[in-house]
């Protein structure tokens, strides 16, 4: 049989797609027949040749770890930065000028009230002392002699003696004389103020948080030389977004902390709250008064502060970590706006081989815990690693109880090597015996 060239050129299009189907479908098989190969390894389906403890679904029990669920305290609080500060500070301003001749007190030193912190040359105002005192003597000498005149002269007059206006230009005299002396002696007391006003003295118990002389320098009225904490109280001042600002009151407790110790450094209670925010930041002011302190608590120390909003006790509380949050996407018909929702799920161990899932409702949340309000009961065996693989009624294996296992309660169990050498030695015996089976045939 003869072909021309175009039917040559199509037979042979023909033989070589033929060619292709074959090895196309030997291909197939020869996957499919990989495939069925590596189930039977991996012991899928559940059938003579799989491994014990693996569930009916092909899965292996997934291992996990359980703890019981337990109830404590738990608290709702709100954390803030403030300075340690003295509750009252007190700006020492001289009364009198001159120059500072002594300095008796520095930073950090602690003063009792009245205590001297520096000393202004006093000599002008002692020499004014002496000369206002005998202002005062001479003042008072004139008055009495001024008295006594107008005594005599009141006699007189009464009797007709003198006239009316002899008697009243020694009235005048006597009155002029009476004033003379009272302003020699507020002069006096002036005077006296003034020499006492040399010392500057501590008007509080405290600590010198400022001193803005030395000596030498000029004291001026007016110009602060000291400043000095009292030591009647301490307090903190937190600046809060409104939310939190919102929900503080009056009297909640607040416990502080130094960011270089785990230990509580201090105790307070929330004082005064300031009734606006601040235009400028948003902020609104909260006063803490500190009711108990640590020794090396001092001021300007940085504390981390937490406002204890509400406590609950003997409540049941988990690790955030246990709990497998759900998120759902929908779509709101009166708003036609995406939302979300989210849902919390745990997962428990109900006799010690299958999960089940349970639906939380959550209360509280202090950091890594979480209040359970309903989803789960106390002494229950939560879950708490390996469930992110888990769905309800799955089988699991408690890896913890399996590692404290007595081997004697082991008897009979082959690990998962020896079962799998199990499964491969019957495999290759099957595979014998078939192949005795078809040479026999």
């Amino acid at each position: 049989m003869s072909f021309s060239t175009p039917e040559k050129l199509k037979h042979l299009k023909t033989q070589i797609i033929s060619y292709l189907c074959v090895v196309i479908l030997a291909f197939t098989m020869i996957t499919c027949g990989e495939r069925d190969s590596q189930n039977q390894r991996s012991g899928s389906g559940g059938g003579p040749g799989g491994l014990r403890g693996w569930g009916e679904s092909g899965r292996q029990a997934v291992s996990v770890e359980v703890s019981p669920v337990s109830t404590s305290s738990i608290s709702d609080r709100i954390t803030s930065f403030g300075t340690i500060k003295a509750r009252d500070v007190i700006t020492i301003i001289p009364q009198i000028s001159n120059r500072i001749t002594h300095i008796y007190a520095d930073l950090g030193d602690s003063v009792q009230q009245g205590d001297i912190l520096a000393r202004i040359y006093d000599v002008p105002y002692r020499d004014a002392l002496e000369q206002a005192r005998a202002q005062l003597r001479q003042s008072r000498v004139a008055l009495n002699r001024d008295s006594t005149t107008f005594e005599r002269q009141k006699l007189l007059y009464e009797r007709e003696a003198i006239s009316t206006s002899e008697f009243e230009e020694v009235q005048s005299a006597f009155e002029s004389s009476r004033a003379q002396y009272e302003s020699a002696r507020a002069a006096l007391t002036q005077s006296r103020e003034n020499l006492q006003n040399a010392e500057i003295r501590s008007p509080v118990d405290g600590v010198v948080l400022n001193r803005t002389i030395s000596v030498g320098d000029l004291a001026r009225t007016g110009e602060p030389v000291f400043e000095v904490a009292n030591l009647t109280g301490y307090e903190t001042r937190l600046f809060l977004p409104m939310q939190d600002w919102e929900a503080v009151r009056i009297g909640l407790p607040v416990e502080m902390h130094l960011s270089n110790r785990e230990d509580i450094a201090a105790e307070g209670e929330v004082s005064r709250v300031s009734p606006q925010l601040n235009p400028g930041t948003g902020l609104g002011e909260v006063v803490v008064s500190l009711t108990n302190k640590a020794p090396f608590v001092r001021q300007g120390a940085l504390v981390e502060a937490h406002i204890t909003l509400v406590t609950h006790d003997n409540t049941v509380v988990i690790p955030r970590s246990s709990m497998i949050e759900q998120i759902d996407t929908y779509i709101n018909p009166e708003t036609n706006t995406v939302e979300i929702q989210r849902n919390y799920v745990a997962f428990v161990a109900v006799g010690d081989s299958v999960a089940e899932e349970r639906q939380l409702e959550l209360g509280l949340e202090h950091g890594e815990q979480v209040e359970v309000l309903s989803g789960l009961e106390e002494d229950e065996s939560l879950i708490i690693t390996g469930q992110r693989n888990l769905s309800d009624g799955e089988r699991i294996r408690i890896s913890d109880r399996e590692r404290n296992r007595e081997p004697e309660q082991r008897l009979g169990e082959a690990t998962e090597g020896e079962q799998r050498a199990g499964y491969n030695r019957a495999q290759g015996s099957r595979r014998s015996a078939q192949g005795r089976s078809g040479g026999n045939q």
